[in-house]
């Protein structure tokens, strides 16, 4: 493990997470929009991390891997984004016949968001970050002291 490996795990589960707050502020933030630029009600979106370690590649090469030809400068060790999904939930339909976007029977689609796991998801992502945060000034915290001590 290299001397910057823990800032680099850290920082990339703050990026991450940082990317999740923006989609569920988003998603919040349109629970009541019924009419997009694509025409439709505002679809949920959800965020999906991907690992990505250096085990991975020990697996793809099975026996044979060599960890002398590892580019140790950079080695890939946290988490990313893989993608941000749509969500595939039926739309919510309210008889509002008054509503601009009401269809010929009156309905209006809403978005299927509910604020409250909405709200819940925005605070485990809040959480994560302040995790990562706390790993990030602990690593910070154990490389300075180790500074100390080899200053002396």
């Amino acid at each position: 493990m290299g001397f910057f490996d823990g800032y680099n795990i850290a920082t990339s589960g703050m990026a991450a997470q940082r990317t999740r707050i923006n989609v569920v502020s988003a998603n919040i933030a349109n629970a009541q929009t019924t009419h997009t630029t694509d025409g439709g009600p505002y679809k949920k979106q959800n965020v999906v991390f991907e690992e990505v370690l250096l085990d991975q590649q020990k697996k793809a090469q099975g026996d044979e891997f060599d960890q002398s030809k590892v580019d140790t400068k950079h080695q890939n060790v946290g988490v990313k984004i893989q993608k941000v999904v749509e969500s595939d939930l039926e739309n919510i339909m309210r008889f509002e016949p008054n509503h601009p976007d009401a269809n010929k029977d009156g309905y209006v689609a809403y978005p299927n968001i509910n604020p409250v796991i909405e709200m819940t998801d925005l605070i485990e992502a809040m959480r994560s970050y302040e995790a990562n945060l706390s790993a990030f000034q602990t690593q910070k915290t154990m490389d300075d002291k180790t500074i100390d001590l080899l200053k002396a």
